[in-house]
């Protein structure tokens, strides 16, 4: 399965990013998946609902289901984290994965930047970052796109992971 990071410090752009390339790649008919990695407890499900109760009251996995989609959320009960290739496992087979996050883990990634949050660029110490999206020129050794050029860094993606040329 082709993957493809999205990294970048708070407030730099990487949900928007993502948004605007999931809507761009997949308007071009190509399959398109999401990961986003998250560094603190989140719940997708509400105090009252069935599945919330089912899973307080100790189940280990709850698969929420209807004809529009399924969810199935794991409760992980003092487990190490899963690492992203064990997560990507349990994804169907589509075109292209793009993930959030996971700024560590060995993939391709395009950075977004964002000057105002007067963060460190990434990028200068990690080779696995093939580009940059910036609200601001910069001189660097790799491709730096516009962060609101979504055609341009789909492109650029599509073609490192061999979807166009």
């Amino acid at each position: 399965m082709r993957v493809y990071g999205v990294v970048g410090w708070k407030n730099a752009g990487k949900t928007g990013l993502m948004e605007r390339l999931v809507t761009e790649i997949s308007g071009r008919g190509f399959s398109v998946s999401t990961v986003k990695h998250a560094h603190h407890t989140f719940d997708v499900d509400h105090e009252g609902k069935d599945s919330y109760r089912h899973r307080i009251a100790g189940a280990r996995e709850v698969l929420l289901a209807s004809r529009n989609r399924f969810a199935l959320m794991h409760e992980m009960r003092g487990d190490d984290e899963p690492t992203l290739s064990e997560l990507l496992e349990k994804l169907a087979p589509v075109d292209l994965v793009l993930i959030e996050g996971y700024k560590r883990d060995a993939h391709s990634k395009i950075e977004a930047f964002r000057a105002e949050t007067n963060n460190p660029l990434i990028a200068t110490d990690d080779l696995t970052i093939r580009a940059v999206a910036s609200d601001t020129p910069m001189p660097l050794d790799r491709p730096v796109f516009d962060l609101d050029d979504t055609v341009a860094v789909a492109d650029f993606i599509l073609s490192e992971v061999g979807l166009i040329k």
